[in-house]
């Protein structure tokens, strides 16, 4: 039996386990990058695991989301993982470099290399046929050690592409459709592979937007394979070197298998509040619109850039409009310096931003109140977008320049024939903007700066033998970590500084859920289907860690935040039942007897209502998980570890 693209990664990378679906295996990791808004807690880690220099073929920091710098926070991080870098062997990519995703797909995405991020679009890198990975920045600080990276066997679905996009029909509608088919659940415990003579019709820039937003699938990753077009983006990168072929075997099997007409798709728009609540434009189109926003690590390459220019050229934004453009890297920025294209986007009247992820996590140009915003990012989560009651709609590049323009929803295949897109056959190419770190031996001699808003890390601790606590929150189905934990320009300057932090979670659902869980001494969380959904920020079981929070009960996880609860020892357990979800009420007291046994050796426990309601859990854990899980999380794990070495 043949292999997917996915199964001949693995194979070459797997150094715990079997490939057997649905089993827990150990991956030698590649390469490794994380983001400031996650980093300086991976680095903490890193250097709590006393681990002097990094391991891996190659890690990048990135300077990408926490960019606005309205106080000393963010600066002060930014040094400090700069220095961490030069310290312990990582490169550096700084301010105004551009969005980690674009710029790692640009100078170092390797086919068939393996690539775990502390940033949920880490997947972005299957553009260019790399098996890349979301995870928590502890699981990223482990990887950078030396170890492995642990994931369930996945799933492989296949989506066969057949046909080529019409004229403003971009890669964002492939995944929209995709999304439409899914669901954001229905990549969980998969990888999404794609195939199909569909697949030679589209550049890896536009792979790479179809590979990134499959995160909003829940999937594990999502990968293309390498072909002549993969050669071709890195021959003009000057990386002609890096490039392998990669494919599928003709007898490969997979779990689940779709096909998307390329040909038959039109322009589509993510509604409120979900990337999967998905219309047709032509439907909205004549819907009055306030704020367009283009970029993001979704549509932020040179060929979207140089697409909304030509679209944009010679026209002006409708005066009802306020568009903001964000350039994915540096490259990108200065590739439409010097062919024009920059000067066409001022001219028509767009608003340009740096090279950062800004709009997309909240970090500036927030809508006005009750605002209808069409953004090209992967996102629209409720409230992400800074403004609480503001409408997001996600859309491509296409739609949102002519929409722009409009004033209104427009469908832009009404506009005719499209302008033609020519890509040069090489990248301008300067990376003065990546520090590479100290040799081994001058590094000894460096000293790491933090700030004072850089605070210790919170230990988990052993479960006891029995729980005793209180149901502090109950939520519903698909609650994201920007629920749980929410970014924005108020809320990310105290990523490094977990207390400070604490008095925002929770705050979307309940404004009242911090001080409660500090006066209860924390409890459980209760939790519907696909909870923790979206960014792999772990800061989303970091903070109610700090809180006290013990355990989290629900219908079913997301996989990375899952990982993440495990890490700080806070217990994932699902109930074995759904229809029990409404039997337990919030706020009242709730036991369970042999918790800690449970979490041992058991795969099911029983929580008892204070009403003497029984509800049985279910415990799917692994061998290790376990042994985390009693330690009080992985950081204790490891120290025990290294200790008994």
């Amino acid at each position: 039996m043949g292999l997917t693209i996915v199964e001949k990664i693995i194979k070459n990378h797997i150094v715990e386990g079997e490939m057997v679906r649905g089993t827990e295996i150990g991956l030698r990791i590649d390469q490794t990058l994380t983001q400031d808004a996650t980093g300086t807690m991976a680095y903490l880690q890193l250097e709590a695991m006393e681990i002097d220099r990094v391991k891996t073929e190659l890690s990048v920091a990135y300077i990408d989301h926490n960019t606005l710098q309205s106080g000393f926070e963010n600066a002060d991080d930014h040094r400090y993982i700069q220095t961490v870098a030069r310290k312990h062997g990582l490169r550096f990519s700084r301010p105004g470099n551009g969005i980690c995703h674009q710029v790692h797909l640009e100078r170092f995405g390797k086919p068939g290399k393996t690539l775990i991020g502390s940033d949920s679009h880490t997947p972005t890198a299957g553009g260019i046929g790399m098996l890349g990975m979301g995870a928590g920045g502890l699981d990223v600080a482990v990887a950078m050690g030396g170890g492995a990276y642990y994931i369930t066997m996945p799933r492989v679905i296949k989506v066969n592409l057949v046909g080529k996009l019409s004229d403003y029909v971009g890669a964002k509608d492939v995944i929209l459709e995709v999304l439409r088919l899914l669901s954001v659940k229905g990549g969980v415990g998969a990888v999404i592979e794609y195939s199909g003579e569909g697949v030679k019709t589209l550049s890896v820039p536009q792979r790479a937007t179809i590979t990134n937003m499959g995160a909003e699938l829940g999937a594990t990753s999502s990968i293309f394979p390498s072909d002549a077009e993969t050669e071709k983006f890195l021959r003009a990168q000057g990386r002609a070197e890096d490039y392998i072929p990669l494919e599928a075997d003709p007898d490969a099997v997979y779990d689940k298998e779709y096909t998307v007409d390329l040909s038959a798709l039109r322009p589509l728009a993510a509604c409120p509040h979900s990337p999967d609540n998905i219309k047709s434009v032509e439907s909205l189109a004549g819907a009055k619109i306030d704020q367009v926003c283009i970029g993001s690590c979704t549509n932020s390459s040179l060929s979207d850039m140089l697409t909304v220019a030509k679209m944009l050229k010679g026209k002006t934004v409708h005066p009802d409009v306020s568009l903001s453009i964000s350039p994915g890297s540096k490259q990108v920025y200065t590739m439409l310096a010097e062919c024009g294209a920059l000067a066409d986007l001022i001219a028509a009247g767009a608003r340009i931003l740096e090279c950062a992820c800004g709009p997309c996590i909240g970090m500036g140009f927030s809508p006005k109140s009750k605002g209808v915003s069409l953004r090209t990012f992967n996102r629209n989560f409720l409230a992400r977008s800074g403004t609480a009651d503001a409408s997001v709609y996600l859309v491509s590049p296409e739609t949102a320049a002519a929409s722009a323009i409009a004033g209104v929803f427009c469908d832009p295949t009404t506009l005719g024939t499209a302008p033609k897109i020519d890509m040069p056959e090489r990248f301008s190419i300067n990376d003065n903007l990546i520090e590479l770190p100290a040799s081994e031996e001058d590094a000894k001699a460096l000293t790491v700066e933090r700030g004072p808003n850089i605070k210790p890390i919170p230990k988990g601790e052993a479960p006891k033998e029995n729980l005793e606590c209180e149901l502090i929150l109950k939520v519903g189905d698909n609650i994201t970590t920007d629920h749980i934990m929410p970014a924005g320009a108020k809320i990310l300057p105290y990523r490094s500084n977990v207390p400070k932090l604490s008095e925002f979670c929770f705050t979307v659902c309940d404004k009242d859920f911090p001080e409660r869980a500090k006066a209860k001494g924390g409890g459980v969380i209760l939790g519907g289907q696909n909870y923790g959904q979206g960014s792999s920020r772990e800061h989303a079981a970091l903070v109610p860690l700090y809180l006290g929070v013990k355990a989290v009960v629900a219908k079913s996880f997301a996989r990375i935040h899952q990982a993440n609860l495990i890490n700080f020892g806070i217990v994932p357990m699902t109930l074995k039942c759904e229809a029990d979800y409404d039997k337990i009420a919030e706020g009242e007291k709730i036991y369970i007897e042999g918790f800690a046994e449970a979490i041992r050796s058991k795969d099911e426990a029983v929580l008892v209502t204070e009403r003497g309601e029984k509800i049985p859990l279910v415990l799917t854990l692994s061998e290790r998980q376990r042994e985390i899980l009693l330690a009080g999380g992985t950081l204790n794990y490891t120290k025990a570890k290294s200790s008994a070495k």
